[in-house]
């Protein structure tokens, strides 16, 4: 079984991943970030100012589920994904 990331502690840890031009402007396509641990997802989308993506079409996804509610609570060892707009031609 899984230990938490900081057992006792009022913190967790999630795991973003970036994709295509969002990961190329950050420069990393997947990190770990700390988080209070009531935090929610608008909170880490707040905290890697993205909003104004997400409001332009960026898609996230927690735990391989595409979410548009973003006062949904994370946990930790939660994955997060940014996901660029489908476009088609």
């Amino acid at each position: 079984m899984d230990s938490p990331a900081h057992p006792g502690g009022s913190a967790i840890i999630v795991r973003v991943l970036f994709f295509g031009p969002l990961a190329e402007s950050i420069g990393e396509r997947e990190v770990e970030i700390a988080l209070s641990k009531d935090a929610k997802l608008i909170d880490l989308i707040s905290r890697l100012n993205l909003v104004d993506l997400v409001s332009k079409g960026l898609r996230v996804a927690l735990d391989g589920s595409i979410y548009s509610d973003f006062e949904i609570s994370l946990k930790d060892r939660s994955e997060v994904a940014f996901l660029p707009p489908v476009s088609g031609g």
